[in-house]
């Protein structure tokens, strides 16, 4: 449950090494959130190195206890138990942070589709069943917030990304539908539309206008958490930029440089 004072207690975030998703749950913890679950693939184990960095981030941050969970997003029959474990380390789930995905490249993936099709499943099927069993959850709980970190390149899908673009797509549909569910269940979806953000994954992808760093994401979610909002665009101006982008004959869509 949120503490005394109305600030988010317990975490989970689902893609334990993602920046954006440390940055979210470290900006959670400086504001009071005290239990951190870290689901990731190989999280206890020593062979990756679990996620004893990232752990460190967030105790040097504040947060008392850090559970490290083994995830993959690629096991969808076993998301179901993985909540539940969530459940069982921290208490009530306050608030859940859906990260994880593949950004890819999409030169290579035209090369292999297969692997275009693995990337995809990472970043939308994967998150079906996940998504589901956390609903669920918060669902019983009568209370709580999943965030989901789309994407802009979802709202329209491009050439240039279209396979990462058509996995947000799904995705953001998936959350808008997940949280028009949870209406009046106490529980409820923020979706997240963050532009260009430099991290790791994104290092090999031409900056784009409006960038934002994690910590600006991360900084809008809390606002967005403390406020209620629905859908949290990073920054704001994207929302509009894209609905402009949205009206755009499709001859001129096709036009844009790759």
């Amino acid at each position: 449950m949120r503490n005394a004072v109305g600030a988010v207690d317990t975490v989970l975030l689902l893609g334990g090494r993602s920046e954006i998703g440390l940055a979210i749950a470290e900006r959670l913890v400086r504001g009071g959130a005290r239990t951190v679950v870290l689901a990731a693939r190989g999280a206890t184990g020593e062979r990756e190195g679990g996620v004893k960095e990232q752990a460190d981030r967030l105790r040097a941050a504040g947060a008392r206890d850090v559970h490290p969970l083994d995830f993959d997003a690629a096991d969808t029959g076993g998301h179901a138990a993985a909540v539940a474990a969530a459940a069982e380390l921290a208490g009530d789930l306050d608030v859940v942070v859906d990260a994880f995905g593949v950004l890819g490249d999409q030169a290579a993936f035209e090369a292999d589709p297969a692997s275009a099709a693995d990337a995809a499943a990472a970043t939308f099927t994967g998150h079906v069943s996940a998504d589901l069993a956390v609903a669920a959850r918060l669902r019983e709980q009568g209370h709580g917030t999943l965030v989901v970190v789309s994407s802009v390149a979802g709202v329209r899908v491009r050439r240039a990304n279209l396979v990462y673009g058509a996995a947000k797509a799904g995705l953001d549909g998936l959350a808008q539908g997940l949280g028009d569910a949870l209406h009046g269940t106490g529980a409820r979806v923020m979706i997240v539309r963050p532009g260009y953000v430099p991290t790791k994954m994104s290092r090999h992808v031409p900056a784009a206008p409006f960038p934002a760093t994690a910590e600006q994401v991360a900084a809008a979610v809390a606002e967005g958490l403390r406020t209620g909002r629905e859908t949290v665009w990073v920054p704001s101006v994207l929302r509009y930029v894209f609905t402009g982008m949205r009206m755009l004959p499709r001859s001129m869509w096709r036009r844009l440089p790759r």
